[in-house]
């Protein structure tokens, strides 16, 4: 396996332990913003089991990219897709807003995001960093039988 792809496995896992407290503190900003950060170093995972990960928060977009040039093996194809899919609900537009709030309106990150938002971001990083472990694990055990 990946060395940098265990270890973005492990940062997307504590971002989500993050989350998960923070939405028991009732943190409703600072839940999505961890939760967009599970989720954006799942999908970095990801990719550096194919490739080495830039530096982005946009990275979906490099899986695209990855399954447009089939760098991506046809079985995980689907799966992948589903990730990229899914991790639209947290992407580069909601760690802007965690961190910068809505300038164009005058709100503040704390005032944009409520229990719903932090409940549904949670609930998308959970189901993201859950399959990511699961690709890691797998091709982990595939480089094992190797």
């Amino acid at each position: 396996m990946s060395t940098h792809a265990a270890y973005r496995l492990r940062v997307a896992q504590g971002f989500l332990q993050e989350a998960e407290q923070d939405v028991q503190a009732q943190r409703w900003r600072a839940c999505t913003s961890h939760a967009q950060l599970a989720v954006e170093n799942a999908l970095k995972a990801v990719i550096a089991l194919f490739t080495v990960p830039p530096k982005t928060h946009n990275p979906a977009r490099v899986l695209a990219t990855l399954l447009q040039q089939r760098q991506i093996p046809p079985k995980w194809q689907d799966l992948v897709e589903g990730l990229m899919q899914q991790s639209q609900v947290l992407g580069p537009e909601v760690h802007i807003q965690t961190d910068y709030g809505d300038e164009l309106h005058g709100l503040t990150p704390w005032e944009l995001f409520d229990e719903q938002d932090a409940s549904e971001a949670l609930e998308v990083a959970r189901r993201v960093v859950h399959i990511a472990r699961q690709m890691v694990e797998s091709l982990q055990g595939d480089d094992d039988e190797a």
